[in-house]
């Protein structure tokens, strides 16, 4: 690869990773094509995206080569790509009175979690249940290459689904909509 005057020009290609089986199920082959559309609208021309880039790879990795849930899938990613962009949310103490027991609430407008009396005062909180609470830790801090090494329960996985949701599109400012391809 070599840069011509505007662009960049490449010479010759050879293929590391095809994920194959993205191909041949529709359903992850949707999931694929949105977060691609994701990734091209967060990173820019001659941008240092290298942990963009392998957190890229890995959750197309998971998508293709393992049976995850898709949304558990897509949550994971929304998250982490927030962390890396610099949207981490506070996960260790109410961001207001800075208790570190009983974070039950997620606060969209203050970015974090929040306790019991704190969440009372802000019309953004978020209820969420232990596991979900866990999930969004895990999400957060876990080194890149174990980032879907978990799983959990249904009712969790709709709490984490829609507090990744709003937070993403509220950082973004954008709505992004998981579309039918076809």
């Amino acid at each position: 690869m070599y840069k011509g005057s505007n662009t960049y020009h490449i010479n010759s290609v050879e293929p590391i990773e095809v994920f194959y089986n993205i191909r041949t199920d529709l359903d992850k082959l949707k999931y694929a094509v949105h977060i691609n559309k994701i990734i091209q609208d967060v990173t820019h021309e001659n941008q240092n995206c290298y942990q963009i880039l392998q957190l890229l790879l890995n959750t197309l990795y998971t998508i293709s080569e393992t049976d995850k849930n898709l949304d558990l899938v897509l949550s994971v990613f929304k998250m982490r790509l927030l962390c890396i962009l610099g949207f981490t949310p506070k996960i260790n103490e109410c961001i207001n009175c800075k208790q570190k027991e009983s974070l039950n609430y997620f606060s969209l407008q203050d970015n974090g979690f929040k306790c019991e009396v704190c969440s009372k005062q802000d019309t953004s909180c978020i209820k969420m249940s232990e596991s979900t609470q866990n999930a969004v830790k895990y999400t957060i801090t876990a080194p890149a290459k174990k980032l879907y090494s978990f799983s959990i329960k249904d009712e969790s996985l709709e709490e984490f689904k829609l507090i990744t949701k709003l937070y993403f599109n509220d950082k973004l400012e954008k709505e992004y909509k998981l579309e039918d391809l076809f």
